[in-house]
């Protein structure tokens, strides 16, 4: 495989402080559901069970989604990205259900009502995409983005006719992109973009299809949010032709 080149990445990887109990998640768990930093992903071997698909959420943020995707679909495998520390603390958490450091243990796993269906990518998507086989994952969302909203970054924006290829590639044919934003810059760029993408189809039939979250949604921190100060998000699902 040749070696990858590593992309420039906007954005930010660390916040606030992260407490004593996410530091020890971060240090002693995240190691044990973490994707290899190297090597193409073999899912059967990546996962401790064989499931009957395999989606990705790209930069999931605080991990709410993910978490609850996961604890509802537990016969699909799941990776999920995040480059930004405290929102992978946080997802640790919620997997782990220590929030505090009374409640470490030596220990640490999975609450009971979890199977081990999620692994988690740490770093910059667009290095793993290399890693990932043609044809091989069903889903992939991606929830409100960064917008970039201004003119002259827009080039920053995920949703760009590079990455549009790896995605497309990396799907199954019939898979589904899924997009959300409550941006009225993204929520343009992505209908522009993807207009002119060849790869993918929007599957909307009435506004109804992109007005209201899909039925498997889980509401995000980020969506509440945004309609808590007025700001209506927009649900697009894209398949693959």
């Amino acid at each position: 495989m040749n070696e990858i080149q590593t992309p420039k990445f906007f954005g930010r990887r660390k916040g606030r402080v992260i407490r004593k109990a996410k530091s020890f998640l971060l240090d002693e768990f995240l190691s044990q559901i973490s994707v290899p930093k190297q090597g193409m992903l073999d899912f059967d071997t990546l996962f401790s069970s064989q499931f009957q698909k395999i989606c990705l959420e790209i930069g999931f943020g605080d991990g709410a989604h993910l978490a609850g995707l996961a604890l509802k679909e537990k016969t699909t495998g799941f990776i999920g990205v995040e480059v930004f520390k405290n929102g992978v603390a946080s997802l640790l958490t919620s997997l782990t259900g220590i929030k505090n450091a009374e409640a470490i243990t030596d220990d640490v796993s999975l609450t009971s009502d979890r199977a081990d269906n999620i692994r988690i990518f740490d770093d910059d998507v667009r290095l793993l995409f290399e890693r990932i086989k043609s044809h091989s994952l069903d889903k992939i969302y991606l929830l409100f983005p960064d917008p970039w909203p201004k003119k002259r970054h827009a080039k920053r924006r995920f949703i760009n006719p590079d990455n549009l290829k790896e995605l497309a590639r990396i799907l199954k044919k019939g898979g589904i992109l899924q997009i959300a934003t409550d941006h009225p810059v993204y929520k343009a760029h992505v209908l522009r973009t993807m207009h002119e993408c060849p790869d993918f189809i929007w599957t909307a039939k009435s506004s109804n299809d992109w007005r209201y979250p899909p039925k498997d949604w889980v509401e995000t921190k980020y969506q509440k949010k945004a309609l808590n100060e007025g700001r209506r998000p927009v649900f697009f699902e894209y398949q693959k032709i």
